[in-house]
C-alpha cells in the first residue's frame, strides 16, 4: 500500500476509515518510546491525525484468541513434523512454486 493514496483516499473521503497493522516506513518506529519526542516522518503523523485511522503497530495478533490459534498451529506443525511429515505433507507446509 501507498501510504500517500491512502491519505489522498481518505482526505477525499473515498476511504472511510483504515485500520493498520503495518508502515511501510516503519523500522524502528514502533519498538521505542517516541511520545516525548517530535515525529520527524510527516506521512505517519499526517496518517495518524485521522481521527478514523488506528495503527496498531504489529499488535493486531494479541488478543487471546490469535494467541491460542498460533499456538495451536505451532504444536500442530511440530506434532506433524515429529512424525516424519515434510514439506507439501504438513498441514501448514509450503508448497513449491512450479
Amino acid at each position: 500500500m501507498d501510504t500517500r493514496d491512502l491519505i489522498d483516499g481518505l482526505k477525499s473521503q473515498q476511504i472511510g476509515s483504515a485500520g493498520l497493522d503495518v508502515y511501510e516506513e516503519e523500522a524502528g518506529i514502533f519498538i521505542h518510546d517516541y511520545s516525548s519526542n517530535i515525529m520527524n516522518d510527516d506521512v505517519l503523523a499526517r496518517l495518524m491525525s485521522f481521527n478514523n485511522v488506528v495503527v496498531t503497530s504489529h499488535q493486531a495478533f494479541l488478543t487471546h484468541e490469535a494467541l491460542a490459534n498460533i499456538a495451536e498451529t505451532t504444536l500442530m506443525n511440530v506434532e506433524e513434523f515429529a512424525a516424519g511429515k515434510r514439506g507439501k505433507d504438513l498441514t501448514n507446509g509450503l508448497v513449491a512454486f512450479q
